[in-house]
């Protein structure tokens, strides 16, 4: 609380704000409308980005294109359906519109990544501090020791997966939603029972003109109120969007409805009291259990904003924005139930180093709103975007939308801006370190992609390749792996032409990532001839489900393709010697080698973005194929 001498008219104005946030922002925007504009299920800010790059032409990365089981569907749409709207159009002609609109999703993902180390910082901080009320002598120090021990607790057990422990979920928030508010309706009947006359707008008005820039500057404390919402549309891959608004309309807005209201009626009745807002009008008698139901919902909570880390950093991944990370599904039936071992740590060293370096003060609190309304703005525009360029929606109906919740959610981002110096620079920082990386990455794979599109190998120039008379074909089995969808990577033409050799039978195979669980085995494996005799094309698809090991997926393939040349007794004789004569996996490397004429943006960029390329995984999935038949192809492509 920021007023010197708070009254009970400030309170009253206060609860409105809170009141009419958690109706319009929870109620109306997200569980009424941002819940519908999911991406296969996923939901956030890079969803959106994915949505709206797959219905209209303005993605910039076309290095990984991820399919979908609805994509013939589209294909079949009428020529009408399928027209873009004036503002995707835009989007199109404009690369600088086409820049900012990725810089935004590639924020808000960052900003919601400082949520995940936020939350859980300031709840299980939050909760744990209720034990310095019946025990005065217990330090800030020893609060913050056992938060960061709790939150050890929490990441380490991260890679059993939610599904293990969601059966505790539902008891744990159950017991919250119905405590809080019967605490709630308590301190409401026992200090002020017309604490619901604050619904009125009227109050807000009345605040604002009494209090003008202090009453501004307080916006920034009641964000807070909401925080949550963000999390739990970008936490929609691990929970039915049904399920979702049926918890939050039936038991957690009435449940924040009742306790604000109740806390605030305490503080109409104590106004000088308003330090640890929750514990204070919490009855003697029953202190003890709230404390318990408190610190677990804490958990509770920061399991589902570390859940959401992990399905955005999964997201971008997929789509190659994000340095490849081990991502591991932690679930056969949710696409969205992901664990990520490098993410998870590097998220709990930093959620541990918040609470101890910052646990002392308000700090965290600052920070942490600065985060949630960024997320906030960030979502209501690009789903503006959503409702223009995909749902066609009336511009009326769009402006309806739109203005009210950018004028709302802008005057509380103007409001946590002030408290950037007091802990909120904390997530920019970490987001400005995570953008970077982001960028780095994306820079550097997009002049990669464009190289490799450039200098592909046509069918027609391999065959050129293997008549010239040095070139030799080798007895065995070589699969060679290649990201390019349509024609063969420029490090085969690099490979031939240095090595004067190609195999018997050769396959070029290509991973397709589909937005299922499981693909069928019958469509898993698709195989082509291309052109020059023992050489093959094929595309492995797999959805998220899917396990790939390497040893089957080679006899796998060579399977296909002798079902492929069923018939054809010269071909499948050569496939079945080459088989037997050993079997060799191809992967080719290319590496940017930034000269002396580059620029000074170029030789930093893809500086950067060949360090991240050195210590991230590898591009093919675990493949586990023996180490004695990996050969890896470097290719040096001069910048």
């Amino acid at each position: 609380m920021n007023l010197a001498s708070p009254t009970k008219e400030d309170y009253m104005g206060l609860y409105s704000i809170m009141f009419w946030t958690l109706t319009l922002i929870g109620v109306v925007k997200y569980v009424g409308t941002a819940l519908n504009a999911d991406d296969h299920g996923e939901g956030g800010t890079f969803a959106m980005y994915s949505l709206l790059c797959r219905h209209a032409d303005i993605g910039i990365l076309p290095s990984k294109k991820v399919y979908s089981e609805e994509e013939p569907l589209l294909h079949n749409q009428s020529a009408t359906g399928r027209r873009p709207s004036w503002l995707g159009k835009f989007f199109e002609r404009s690369i600088t519109a086409r820049r900012v609109l990725l810089f935004m999703a590639i924020l808000g993902m960052c900003m919601l990544i400082g949520d995940g180390i936020l939350t859980p910082a300031i709840s299980v901080l939050s909760a744990i501090d209720g034990l310095r009320g019946p025990f005065p002598s217990v330090s800030k120090p020893v609060v913050e020791a056992l938060s960061a021990a709790i939150l050890i607790g929490l990441f380490l057990l991260q890679k059993y997966g939610t599904s293990k422990v969601s059966f505790l979920f539902s008891p744990i928030m159950a017991a919250w939603t119905f405590t809080t508010p019967i605490i709630g309706v308590y301190s409401i009947i026992h200090y002020y029972p017309g604490i619901f006359k604050a619904i009125s707008p009227h109050y807000i008005v009345r605040f604002f003109l009494r209090n003008k820039k202090e009453g501004w500057r307080m916006l920034g404390g009641t964000v807070l109120c909401i925080t949550g919402a963000e999390a739990m549309f970008a936490d929609l891959g691990h929970f039915s969007k049904k399920g979702i608004q049926i918890a939050f309309l039936s038991s957690i807005y009435p449940s924040l409805v009742l306790t604000y209201a109740g806390q605030t009626a305490y503080l109409i009745n104590n106004v000088n009291d308003f330090s640890d807002g929750f514990y204070k009008f919490v009855p003697r008698p029953v202190y003890w259990p709230m404390f318990v139901i408190a610190t677990l919902a804490a958990i509770v909570a920061s399991q589902s904003l570390i859940s959401a880390t992990f399905s955005v950093i999964k997201q971008s991944v997929v789509l190659d924005y994000f340095p490849r990370v081990k991502v591991v599904h932690t679930s056969q039936d949710k696409e969205g139930e992901v664990y990520s071992p490098e993410t998870n740590y590097i998220l709990m060293v930093l959620c541990v180093g918040v609470v101890l370096g910052f646990g002392a003060g308000n700090a965290i609190g600052n920070a942490f709103g600065v985060v949630v309304i960024m997320v906030m703005l960030i979502t209501t525009i690009m789903l503006a975007l959503v409702m223009i360029i995909i749902w066609r929606t009336p511009p009326a109906l769009v402006a309806l939308f739109f203005v009210p919740f950018f004028v709302m959610e802008g005057s509380y981002v103007s409001a946590v801006f002030t408290k950037i110096p007091e802990g909120g620079w904390l997530p920019f920082a970490v987001s400005m370190i995570l953008a970077l990386i982001m960028f780095g990455w994306y820079y550097g794979r997009q002049r990669k992609m464009e190289y490799e599109m450039a200098n592909k190998v046509t069918v027609e120039r391999l065959a050129e390749l293997l008549a010239r008379p040095e070139v030799q074909r080798v007895p065995g089995l070589c699969f060679f792996y290649s990201n390019i969808q349509d024609g063969l990577t420029p490090v085969l033409g690099h490979y031939i032409k240095n090595m004067g050799s190609l195999h018997q039978a050769t396959v070029f195979v290509t991973l397709r990532y589909l937005l299922v669980a499981k693909v069928d085995e019958r469509e898993r494996i698709l195989v082509r001839r291309l052109g020059p005799s023992g050489v093959y094309g094929c595309t492995v698809q797999y959805g998220y489900a899917d396990s790939l090991c390497g040893g089957d997926l080679a006899a796998q393939v060579a399977s296909s393709l002798r079902r492929h040349l069923a018939g054809a007794d010269d071909e499948a004789a050569l496939l079945e010697a080459a088989w037997n004569a050993g079997v060799v996996h191809v992967r080719g490397k290319m590496r940017f080698y930034v000269g002396e004429d580059a620029g000074w943006f170029d030789t930093v960029m893809l500086g950067f973005y060949e360090f991240l390329h050195g210590i991230c995984r590898s591009a093919l999935p675990a493949l586990g194929m023996p180490l004695q038949q990996r050969v890896e192809i470097g290719m040096l492509y001069k910048v």
